[in-house]
């Protein structure tokens, strides 16, 4: 984005120097035109600009500069300077798209206040476009992993380099970071992107029943068993295996595993036949796992052998530059979902944004963006989890819990009152009540 600059319209040669040298004392970057025609030659839809022009002028008046603008870019503002008689014309001008009007005499500062406010909105409009346009120019593996921090222009390049490699990776990143996103790209834009792609959360499956998930048993191998089931590693045969959370596998099904990994076979739980595997693993870890196997929490010889191949993938805090344009890309994904347009992003909700250390990573600013364009997301001051709430007396934490959980109830039926209030079991006007009460807005209309 250039510099911004004020180009100044005016015939009046002692108006325009006092003006012009105002402004430039105030800080601001002034060209200063007597011919309408030589300033608009100056404009173009990429300016980071802001047109201040009297309105009578006698080769071309406010208002044919205020069209002739809006031809190039129809947001770039544009100040008409009025004497006392053409108020009702700058009135008029503004119901055509002017930005604002200055009413003779005034104050440089007072101008200058109206310009930073100018520049402020034609900062967000060049910032939001350039963002529409770098996200409209995406790969389909940008558009997965969105951001131009070098630490993430690594790991694209990564994925692309290991696609078709016939090798098992071990993928590295906090709560959060995309670890999934990863192994489906590193799926995805391999030779096997046709054949199955199979998600195991290890974290998630009971103890009991790993094993049989895994492997797949025969009937009767224990009971309950009643007929035969295939495995998720046989199932994913020719494809892929996300194992997610791997250090919470039992150490006991570490050892198949690490027997399925090393042989490309696996035997079902009940059977002796072996079956072979043409399946290629790919495991995702937020702990050490060099440290878990030193003190006894993981297999050492299933580490080392999933450890040939790794991919470190940055916290959110670690590459701050990319949180405004990936913000953007999940709010564009949230307007799509909830059918909500987004609200403006401020220039301090983007050093919020970017202040902010992200604990949870890409899915807490993800959540994030969807409750900005719900319209129920007002800062982090305000976002106190039920869990934070552990302070003042329990009238307070009470009321906490209770804003929490309807601020979740809507966001869960995409601002959608009547469908929140059925939900929880409350009237209409209960609901509204106690939304006044706790202080909770909607964007949008929200009927019901």
């Amino acid at each position: 984005m250039n510099q911004p600059s004020i180009l100044l319209l005016d015939d009046d040669a002692d108006l325009r120097h006092a003006v012009s040298q105002g402004l430039e004392l105030e800080g601001h970057e002034v060209a200063v035109f007597e011919d309408p025609m030589a300033a608009l030659s100056n404009v173009s839809r990429d300016d980071y600009s802001v047109i201040v022009s009297d309105i009578m002028m006698p080769k071309m008046d406010g208002f044919d500069v205020l069209s002739r603008v809006m031809d190039i870019d129809p947001v770039i503002p544009v100040i008409l300077i009025t004497g006392h008689g053409d108020v009702p014309l700058a009135v008029k001008a503004m119901k055509s798209g002017a930005y604002d009007f200055i009413e003779k005499p005034f104050t440089v500062q007072k101008l200058a206040a109206v310009v930073e406010r100018a520049f402020e909105k034609r900062r967000l409009v060049l910032e939001n476009r350039r963002l529409r346009e770098t996200l409209g120019e995406v790969t389909d593996l940008s558009a997965r992993l969105v951001g131009r921090a070098p630490s993430i222009e690594i790991i694209r390049s990564q994925i692309l380099a290991l696609a078709d490699a016939e090798v098992d990776v071990l993928v590295l990143g906090e709560t959060g970071t995309g670890k999934e996103v990863v192994a489906r790209a590193l799926h995805d834009f391999s030779s096997r992107k046709k054949l199955p792609f199979v998600a195991l959360n290890c974290a998630a499956l009971p103890k009991d029943i790993i094993e049989s998930e895994l492997f797949g048993h025969e009937a009767g191998a224990f009971t309950g068993a009643n007929k035969s089931r295939v495995g998720k590693l046989e199932y994913a045969n020719g494809g892929t295996v996300f194992l997610d959370e791997i250090e919470s596998m039992p150490l006991d099904v570490q050892a198949k595993l690490l027997r399925a990994l090393e042989e490309r076979t696996i035997v079902r739980l009940g059977s002796n036949h072996s079956i072979q595997l043409d399946v290629r693993f790919i495991a995702a870890t937020k702990v050490d796992l060099g440290e878990s196997s030193e003190s006894g929490g993981f297999r050492p010889d299933l580490y080392y052998r999933l450890n040939v191949v790794s991919l470190e993938i940055p916290a959110l805090r670690d590459r701050k530059e990319d949180i405004p344009l990936l913000f953007f890309h999940l709010a564009r994904e949230a307007r799509g979902k909830f059918r909500r347009e987004i609200p403006p992003v401020s220039p301090g909700l983007e050093a919020e944004l970017v202040n902010y250390d992200w604990p949870g990573n890409v899915r807490e600013l993800r959540n994030t963006a969807d409750r900005f364009v719900l319209g129920l997301w007002r800062g982090f001051g305000n976002q106190q989890s039920v869990q934070e709430s552990t302070t003042g007396d329990l009238s307070s934490r009470v009321q906490a819990f209770e804003k929490s959980v309807i601020e979740r109830e809507i966001q869960s039926h995409s601002g959608q009152l009547k469908a929140t209030y059925e939900s929880l079991g409350l009237s209409r006007k209960g609901l509204y009540d106690k939304m006044k009460r706790l202080g909770i807005q909607v964007s949008g209309d929200g009927s019901d």
